[in-house]
């Protein structure tokens, strides 16, 4: 049922041939990459060691006390994945896509427009993996990681990565010049502060509890919060199925719309 909400004749299976072309242009832009791993790290260090020292403890997602480091630093995984995943998404395929006209010329090969959707989905998941792999790293450096579930946090990681990614290369499709990408901050700051990266949901009152509670970065955030401190619970698999829908919609409407933008 899924292969029929893309566009026919489009797929080649050979997709991984963008990931490996992408793979091999980072090594003259890996100074952005590094720079977008460190990032999360200078907010763990700034909230939580300077603010964290006023705040003290804080109810955990079980109601069990931590410390603000360990409850932040999930908070900033999760947004890291989001920002990785994101920024390859939407800034490197608008430029590929509307200026050096890169996949009219990858449309010359056998390649299609499914190709051209997953390759570049592909690439901006393994960089938000890196940027998440790289913060997991930190957290354990810091004794952050209070549970063996903790493990599964790459994974989800990388699951929240591919649904921003998807949705952020469907949003691009429809952008129209560089001023659009104000669009893109309007989303991602809100979120990055307001989706209880920093402070507990209960702080908010009920109209924007509602808000929150929609947002994508809050259930990343939860998911991250409760396999870290190992408050598993059924529960998290609803925040897994958001992302699921927001993987395959991005991919079908991103799909479906190189298929309008190059072939016809």
């Amino acid at each position: 049922m899924f292969a029929r909400l893309l566009p026919a004749g489009s797929y080649a299976g050979r997709s991984r041939a963008l990931v490996l072309r992408s793979a091999t242009a980072a090594r003259r832009t890996w100074l952005a990459i590094v720079s977008g791993i460190f990032e999360p790290v200078f907010y763990l260090v700034a909230m939580g060691q300077g603010l964290g020292s006023l705040v003290g403890a804080l109810p955990g997602p079980d109601g069990t006390a931590i410390s603000y480091s360990a409850f932040i630093a999930p908070g900033l995984l999760a947004a890291a994945a989001m920002n990785g995943a994101v920024f390859d998404s939407t800034y490197n395929v608008f430029f590929k896509l509307k200026y050096n006209r890169f996949y009219d010329a990858v449309l010359a090969t056998p390649l299609g427009p499914i190709d051209i959707a997953l390759g570049e989905i592909a690439w901006a998941l393994v960089r938000g993996g890196v940027y998440a792999v790289a913060f997991l790293a930190v957290m354990g450096g810091f004794g952050l990681l209070l549970s063996p579930w903790a493990l599964l946090a790459l994974p989800a990681a990388l699951v929240v990565a591919f649904g921003f990614a998807a949705v952020g290369m469907a949003a691009t499709t429809y952008m129209r010049s560089w001023q659009d990408f104000d669009l893109v901050t309007l989303a991602i700051l809100p979120m990055f502060l307001f989706a209880t990266t920093f402070y507990p949901l209960s702080v908010y009152p009920r109209w924007l509890q509602l808000v929150v509670e929609v947002l994508p970065l809050f259930h990343a955030v939860e998911l991250m919060r409760g396999l870290t401190t190992g408050a598993v619970h059924l529960g998290m698999l609803g925040h897994l199925c958001y992302f699921l829908v927001m993987i395959v919609g991005g991919m079908v409407v991103a799909s479906r719309r190189l298929d309008i933008l190059l072939l016809r």
